[in-house]
C-alpha cells in the first residue's frame, strides 16, 4: 500500500545514525531516509491487499519479513534472517511525503488515536514486548531502568498489565517527576555514591518486596548490575537498552537466584494490541 505520511516520529536510533553513522554492526554506508515511528493516510492498494481501504489511518510495523523461515512461522518474525526494517541500514526509513509498505504490517488506527499516537505504537512496542518476554502479570513488583522513552513506554505497559508496584530509576531528576505522573509507585534518582548492591536492597525495601521482573533500558554497565542484585529469586531480567558491545553480569548472583536474563529485540505481534 502506498501511505501518505502524516507523523514520523524521531527515535534515538535515528539521531545516532545521523552523528555517528553506525549502531553496532549496522552501519550506514551509503545515503538512507530515517524515520521508523510511522502513521499516515492509505492513498493506493496493490491489487491483492483486502484488509485496507483508501483514506485508513493507519500506523506501520517497520518491519518486513521472508514469511517463510522458521522465525516467521513461529510467530518470531523479528528473528527473520531476511529482515527488513525501517530506517536500520540498509534499508531506508519512511521519513518521507509518501511511503509504500507491505500491507500486512499496516494497521488501521482506532478512530480515537491521532496521528501522533500512531507513530507512538512503535515504542510502545518496545515495552510491549519486553513486558511480555519478562512475563509482567497482575500483582507484580516491576523495577524498570532508565526513563527515557522506552523506560516510560515499559511503565505505561506494566501499569496496564496491573503490576501492584512499579519503581523507575534514572540520573535525571525531571525525567523521574514526568515517571511518576504516569504512574510510577516509586522513582529513585540515583547518585554518583550509589552502589548496583546496595542499591538493589534498598529499591527491594522502597518497594515493599524485591520485583519480580526488571527491565533494563538504559544501556549503563550500571543498571545491567543493579538489574541483577534487585530483581527477586527466580526472577526475570529483561534487557532492551543497548550500550556498550560488551557489559558484564554479576554471574554467581545471576545463578544463586536463578534469574532469567532475556534479551528484548523490538517486538513481535505488537500493534494490533499496542494501537
Amino acid at each position: 500500500v502506498q501511505i501518505s505520511m502524516q507523523k514520523v516520529g524521531i527515535c534515538g536510533s535515528d539521531v545516532k545514525y545521523w552523528t555517528a553513522g553506525a549502531i553496532g554492526d549496522f552501519i550506514v554506508k551509503g545515503p538512507i531516509l530515517l524515520g521508523h515511528e510511522a502513521s499516515g493516510i492509505v492513498t493506493k492498494l496493490g491489487p491483492n491487499v483486502k484488509n485496507l481501504k483508501v483514506g485508513d489511518r493507519v500506523a506501520m510495523d517497520p518491519h518486513i519479513t521472508c514469511r517463510s523461515c522458521e522465525f516467521c512461522k513461529s510467530g518470531r518474525y523479528n528473528m527473520c534472517p531476511d529482515l527488513f526494517f525501517l530506517a536500520t541500514p540498509p534499508d531506508s526509513g519512511a521519513l518521507a511525503r509518501f511511503h509504500v509498505h507491505a500491507a500486512d504490517f499496516v494497521f488501521k488506527l482506532p478512530d480515537n488515536v491521532s496521528f501522533e499516537e500512531g507513530a507512538c505504537v512503535e515504542p510502545l512496542s518496545v515495552g510491549l514486548n519486553a513486558c511480555r518476554r519478562v512475563g509482567v502479570t497482575m500483582g507484580n513488583h516491576v523495577l524498570i531502568t532508565g526513563a527515557g522513552p522506552i523506560g516510560l513506554c515499559s511503565l505505561l505497559v506494566a501499569k496496564a498489565y496491573g503490576a501492584a508496584a512499579i519503581c523507575i530509576t534514572d540520573i535525571d531528576a525531571k525525567r523521574l517527576e514526568f515517571a511518576k505522573s504516569l504512574g510510577a509507585t516509586h522513582t529513585y534518582l540515583i547518585g554518583k555514591d550509589d552502589k548496583p548492591e546496595e542499591l538493589g536492597h534498598k529499591i527491594g525495601q522502597l518497594m515493599g518486596g524485591p520485583p519480580h521482573q526488571t527491565i533494563e533500558c538504559s544501556g549503563a554497565q550500571f543498571s545491567v548490575d543493579l538489574a541483577v542484585y534487585a530483581t527477586r529469586h527466580a526472577g526475570a531480567v529483561g534487557i532492551i537498552g543497548h550500550g556498550p558491545p560488551r557489559v558484564s553480569f554479576p554471574i554467581v548472583t545471576t545463578v544463586a537466584k536463578e534469574l532469567d536474563i532475556k534479551g528484548c529485540f523490538r517486538y513481535v505481534n505488537t500493534y494490533v494490541l499496542s494501537r
